[in-house]
């Protein structure tokens, strides 16, 4: 199988004064053609570097990189320029140019490509074709860096963090456009920290963490590893109204229970077949005389693949780094 990405290896370090970090250390990915992959992690992961070296914005510290076929150096990265469309974490525009200039600019950097009017029309800013970039809104200039990746018709489109600050409605449209491109045969190259993002849209993910690939698969594969199709939340309560503190390790040996652990002042347990742990956990309750305070039953999410493999969920990291 080609692959449209490749990187063996990878290494980046940057040195500072006091420790060398290691932002990459050891990732190696291969993104096959026609796939929308996926990488996934918290803030300071690593996944923005890798995009970033897939991109030939960095050079890595060692290891072998090669897009659609090439590497970055002499003519092939040119070749590898008109091929790739690129939306940065963070895209700055010129504020005095109008959506169809800013469009019309970046088309003309690409030998072949869509027409500008009818970029603007899939990211749904037609009505803020004349506007100047200056007035437009957060989500809106978003949208405007997704379309200027998109101009050029890229074989491999590269989006990194695109649906941050976008409202609901423009998220599942830029879902249409990266389902779009696949459909195409076209590959895109994801960066993200919506597990349920990454779940609804890639058909493969990895799940990165302090530089290195922590786990690698579809998104149904990576969920069926831990064991358990669903999950049982629930709170327990004293007399008193304070939170009832037991371990985990209780609830462990229930029917088709696969996993139990302590979550948030709660509990929260992997289970195969709800229809036979809910009876047996009140069962178990009863007996000991705990009162539930609250229970809901939901699906098994990459978010609980992320938890189970690091022992703390995305969004507790996403609060600590702000």
């Amino acid at each position: 199988m080609a692959f449209a990405a490749y990187c063996r290896d990878l290494y980046k370090r940057y040195d500072a004064r006091k420790k060398a970090v290691d932002a990459v250390n050891g990732i190696t990915l291969e993104v096959h053609e026609g796939e929308c992959f996926g990488l996934l992690g918290p803030n300071g992961a690593g996944k923005t570097t890798t995009v970033e070296i897939f991109e030939g914005l960095l050079t890595q510290t060692s290891g072998h990189v090669e897009v659609l076929g090439r590497q970055w150096s002499g003519r092939d990265a040119d070749e590898i320029r008109q091929r790739i469309g690129i939306s940065l974490q963070d895209t700055k525009l010129n504020d005095k140019l109008t959506v169809l200039e800013t469009l019309t600019l970046f088309r003309s950097f690409y030998r072949t490509g869509r027409e500008p009017e009818s970029t603007i029309d899939m990211v749904s800013l037609d009505e803020k074709a004349n506007a100047f970039v200056g007035k437009l809104s957060g989500g809106q200039k978003q949208r405007l860096a997704v379309a200027c990746a998109l101009v050029g018709d890229p074989e491999l489109l590269f989006l990194d963090e695109p649906t941050t600050g976008l409202d609901p409605q423009s998220r599942r449209e830029l879902w249409d456009i990266i389902r779009e491109q696949r459909d195409r045969a076209r590959t895109t190259l994801i960066t993200t920290h919506y597990m349920d993002e990454a779940q609804r849209l890639c058909d493969r993910v990895a799940v990165v963490d302090h530089g290195k690939v922590i786990a690698l698969g579809s998104p149904d594969e990576l969920i069926r590893q831990i064991g358990g199709e669903h999950v049982i939340e629930f709170d327990l309560i004293h007399s008193d109204g304070q939170g009832s503190v037991v371990g985990a390790d209780l609830f462990q040996g229930l029917p088709s229970v696969n996993a139990a652990r302590a979550e948030g002042g709660g509990y929260s347990l992997t289970v195969s077949e709800p229809h036979r742990a809910l009876p047996a956990l009140i069962t178990l309750l009863q007996s000991r005389q705990l009162e539930l305070g609250r229970l809901a039953t939901r699906h098994v999410s990459l978010e609980d693949v992320f938890v189970t493999l690091t022992g703390r969920h995305l969004r507790d990291e996403e609060i600590s780094s702000n």
